[in-house]
């Protein structure tokens, strides 16, 4: 039933705009969660470079000697040695990135929802489909958000850079999109998506399904009822989960953004003290050997 365009008026912006006002108040709450998680977001990248920056200095031999400190000794030795502030060092296009996955997801959810899944006749929203719509809304969402997420990785690692000696890739946020897409093109923005969209895909799996099923036996095994007490525990249960599933395709993305590229743009990958280029071509130097 249509609503009349004199009583549409008067609806309050979340009803006449419902899908636009969710993307907005999706990207508010991811705005301040990030803000408020970065600096564990930091230090994760940070532990997952560790083996890569080690291998491009010392050789086979680092394997044994990188400097892999801790989560804690990781965020303090960034305190220490680069200052506190550097612990939101890339936040603002992962608050960028936030807002379009968090945005993106959950507009495409709810469409797969109501739309191309429906509920059952009882009203009921079957598991499988909440796993499924949630896997599908996570790809697109990540595979829209991965510019961001791109640009997040590169200069969560530029402090490190400083540290090493090495110059600084970018001068800011706006900068490394243009240097990215001039050295690039529109692919270079997309780089590590495949692992990026299997890492949103585990995620939601795992986050929708261990949420659910842990709320169901709390709820039918416990003396706890549906309140915030059996809220809050599925959610650290479904966290957990998602990260053991997710954390594996999240190292492998984070080290494909990090790929150093040459002039043309090829990603570049290190052998002992040697570069490969895609060609598998040794290069030494300026020169080919």
């Amino acid at each position: 039933m249509s609503v009349p365009e004199d009583e549409e008026r008067l609806l309050p912006l979340a009803q006449r705009w419902p899908r636009a006002s969710k993307f907005l108040l999706s990207g508010c709450a991811a705005t301040v969660a990030e803000l408020a998680t970065f600096p564990l977001d930091l230090t994760k990248t940070r532990l997952q470079m560790q083996g890569e920056a080690a291998l491009a200095r010392l050789g086979d031999s680092a394997r044994e000697s990188a400097p892999y400190r801790g989560m804690v000794r990781t965020a303090l030795g960034i305190v220490q040695e680069e200052g506190f502030l550097k612990l939101w060092q890339g936040v603002t296009p992962a608050i960028y990135r936030h807002v379009v996955y968090s945005g993106g997801r959950m507009v495409t959810y709810e469409h797969l929802r109501e739309v191309v899944f429906g509920k059952s006749e009882d009203k009921h929203y079957p598991l499988w489909k909440s796993v499924i719509g949630g896997m599908m809304a996570g790809v697109v969402g990540q595979f829209l958000a991965n510019p961001t997420d791109l640009v997040k990785v590169q200069m969560q690692m530029e402090g490190k850079r400083k540290l090493e000696g090495k110059p600084l890739r970018y001068r800011g946020v706006h900068h490394a999109f243009a240097k990215i897409l001039a050295e690039g093109g529109i692919r270079g923005l997309w780089a590590g998506w495949v692992p990026n969209i299997q890492r949103a895909a585990l995620v939601n799996m795992g986050d929708l399904t261990t949420y659910d099923t842990v709320k169901h036996y709390l709820v039918l095994n416990t003396p706890l009822e549906d309140n915030i007490m059996t809220h809050s525990l599925s959610s650290l249960c479904s966290g957990l989960v998602a990260s053991i599933l997710g954390t594996p395709a999240d190292v492998i993305k984070s080290r494909i953004m990090n790929q150093p590229r040459d002039k043309q743009g090829r990603k570049l990958f290190l052998c002992n003290y040697l570069l490969f280029d895609e060609n598998a071509l040794c290069l030494w130097g300026n020169k080919l050997i």
